[in-house]
Formats: structure tokens, C-alpha cells, sequence
């Protein structure tokens, strides 16, 4: 069973995020920040809800340059709110299409002390709004002496570095899901299906603990899934097979985000010299991920260890990504994506090889980015795959 006092935050957490966004709003010359989306709000107030998974009320936080979050949300979300350390709560009775906090929002908005006039939101980069676009047009319509700008740098700049609390729910959900990867040879067996073997995993998840389970992805194929983001299917695993099972399952909200791959019955000598050499990238990759390291360098070392008689394998997409509130974040273990890397990113370290058309081999483990280093987060893959029979 796990304690109840491993969920949440103490209210200096929380706190404390306010703080540096209050400092980081005068280099970015704003004097709110307007959050809309479930993982900012839970980032800022610790909210845990699964209502947002309608999209019939919006609700909105207001983080302003100065002073506490105001926050401005349908009336049937105020005793959850009243129970976060969020003090100004504005309600409306929802849902009412004609004035969906509209209204609200943007008296809330004209009220602030008025520095810059600029409103940071959730315009940019792998963030998403909470709200139609047309009630967003009709705020910033309300509001002509405020401009609404794109808020996505200064909210990664904050979110990328995890501080060592939510680094502990990572390492709890990485733990969770782990104890079930361990588990995979003792409950697959050659002719189950796909679907099968995901409802079975899902089951052994929730019963190590898990929050939820967002992504789980089982896919199987002989030599290697031909690819990695599709439902399960019928099919049932054969010898010959490369059996892919990647999770993102959270604990109190925070994601884990990796994958393990399983031989099914035999093995040709192509998928084993495959494996063997997204290992030795995984390794190099693993050992570039340090501080002061461009996510882009790191991607470039994995992609040449990929290579193969001056061919370069992967030059297109991404191997690897940032993790905290949400699956994927900031930054792209890509070519072009120039962030340094610095103690307190959580990274997912992913190097993949299409080594015969239509057979992909993938490897997923996550690091803490450290001081002087980094951190297996994860319990690091064999290099020889194991085994179902």
C-alpha cells in the first residue's frame, strides 16, 4: 500500500514556483501569466482532477507579477479549489455558453497592476489552451489595452527543472511500472494477443499502484514492430517476434515514460546485431546527457554510433524528450533543439534504428540530469533481450 503522505506537495512548493515566475515575468516583461491547461494549473495550485477531460467549462488561473493565483473557474470546481492554498476564487455558473468566465476574465485581467501590459498564455511551444479559440478572441477583444503573448517560454523555463519532491514521483512511477516490466516473462507466453497482453499489464499497473495510465502501447512484429504508436491489435505474439511494450504511467501525476523490448522464441542473427547496436548508441547517449551538453549533441553522438558505412540512420525526428507533468516536454533530444541541458531535467534518452524496412528497434531509459552528471533513473535495459517462450 502506498502512504497517503506521498501525494502532493507542501504549500512551500507551490510557493515557491509562484516566486520564480514572479522573478522570471520581469525578464520577460509580463505581468500575468493566464493558465489554462491542467498541468499548469495543477504545476501552480497542486489541483488533482480528471475533470478536464470535458471540454464543456474552461477554467483559468491567473498568476500575477505580483501577490497570490486568482483563480476563475466554474462554480461546481469551488470547494475542490477551496481545498488548494489558492485564496481568490471567482466562480461562474457553468456551463453558460454565452459568458464562459469571459466576463470574468478579463475584468480580472484589466484590474492587475499594469507594468508592461502583456499577459503571458499558453501560445507556444508544446502547450495547448483550455479554451475555444473564438472565446479567446473575445477576451483579448475586451481587453484592448493588454496584449496577450505567448507564455511558453518562461513556463518551460520553470518546468524543465524539476525539483527534487517531483523528482521523487517520477522515480515512483518509473518504480511502478518497472516492477511490471520485471514481470512481462512470467504472465506472456507465445500465441497471446496483443490486446491480451495490454490488459494484462494494465491490471498488474493499477495493482502495483499506478495513478493513470495514459499511454501504454503493446506492439509486436517478427524482427521488430514496423510501428510504435498504434492500439493493440489481435494478433497473437509468435516465435520470431520482437514484442515492444512502452508505457507513461503517472503516480500523483508525474509520468514515467519508457519501454522494453522482448525476444519472442528465437532470434535472427539481424535483429540481434540491431539490438546490439541501439544498445552501444543507448550507452553513448546515457554517457553524453550531462550538464552543459546541448540536447542536440546529444542526439547527434547517438545518431553516429547509429550510422553504418558513412549512412546517416537517423537524421530525421527525435531521440528522446523531457518528462515531468506531462508524457513528452521540453526539450527534444533532436538536431537544431539548442537547450543545455542543466541539473534537475528529467530526460528520456531514446534512441531508435529501422534496420530493416518495416522493423524498428527502440530503446527508452530516463536520466536526471545532476550537478556533476547524471542519474539512471531507470533500471537499465540488458543488453541481450530477454526471453519468452
Amino acid at each position: 500500500m502506498i502512504a497517503d503522505n506521498l501525494y502532493g506537495f507542501p504549500r512551500a512548493e507551490y510557493e515557491g514556483r509562484v516566486d520564480r515566475a514572479q522573478r522570471l515575468m520581469k525578464q520577460y516583461c509580463l505581468d500575468a501569466l493566464l493558465l489554462t491547461s491542467m498541468d499548469n494549473i495543477r504545476y501552480f495550485l497542486g489541483v488533482d482532477s480528471t475533470f478536464w477531460e470535458t471540454y464543456t467549462r474552461p477554467w483559468f488561473v491567473l498568476v500575477p507579477a505580483e501577490g497570490k493565483p486568482i483563480a476563475i473557474i466554474p462554480a461546481i470546481g469551488e470547494a475542490l479549489f477551496a481545498q488548494t492554498w489558492v485564496e481568490d476564487i471567482r466562480t461562474w455558473p457553468s456551463p453558460r455558453p454565452e459568458d464562459e468566465g469571459t466576463s470574468l476574465l478579463a475584468a480580472a485581467i484589466r484590474n492587475l497592476p499594469r507594468r508592461y501590459g502583456r499577459v503571458g498564455a499558453e501560445l507556444g511551444l508544446e502547450l495547448r489552451l483550455g479554451m475555444p479559440i473564438l472565446q479567446l478572441s473575445a477576451i483579448i477583444g475586451s481587453i484592448p489595452e493588454v496584449e496577450i503573448v505567448d507564455g511558453a517560454g518562461l513556463i518551460w523555463q520553470l518546468r524543465m527543472i524539476k525539483s527534487s519532491a517531483e523528482v521523487e514521483k517520477i522515480r515512483r512511477a518509473i518504480a511502478i511500472a518497472g516492477a511490471v516490466f520485471d514481470q512481462v516473462p512470467s504472465f506472456v507466453t507465445i500465441g497471446d494477443s496483443e490486446r491480451k497482453i495490454l490488459r494484462d499489464f494494465r491490471g498488474l499497473l493499477n495493482a502495483e499502484g499506478a495513478g493513470a495510465i495514459p499511454t501504454l502501447i503493446c506492439r509486436s512484429d517478427v524482427g521488430g514492430p514496423f510501428e510504435i504508436t498504434g492500439g493493440p491489435r489481435d494478433r497473437p505474439i509468435a516465435d520470431g517476434d520482437l514484442l515492444f511494450i512502452d508505457t507513461g504511467t503517472t503516480f500523483d501525476g508525474y509520468f514515467c515514460d519508457y519501454d522494453r523490448n522482448y525476444q519472442v522464441g528465437r532470434a535472427t542473427d539481424a535483429l540481434r546485431f540491431a539490438q546490439d547496436k541501439v544498445w552501444e548508441a543507448h550507452e553513448v547517449g546515457l554517457r553524453k546527457a550531462r550538464p552543459g551538453i546541448t540536447a542536440a549533441e546529444v542526439f547527434k553522438e547517438m545518431s553516429e554510433a547509429l550510422s553504418s558505412v558513412g549512412a546517416d540512420l537517423n537524421s530525421n525526428g527525435r531521440m528522446g524528450h523531457g518528462l515531468g507533468l506531462r508524457l513528452t516536454e521540453p526539450p527534444s533530444i533532436r538536431l537544431g533543439d539548442e537547450t543545455v541541458l542543466q541539473p534537475g531535467m528529467v530526460i528520456c534518452v531514446e534512441p531508435a534504428l529501422e534496420y530493416e524496412a518495416g522493423k524498428i528497434v527502440l530503446h527508452e531509459e530516463t536520466v536526471l540530469i545532476t550537478e556533476d552528471g547524471a542519474e539512471l533513473l531507470t533500471r537499465r535495459a540488458p543488453k541481450q533481450l530477454v526471453q519468452i517462450s
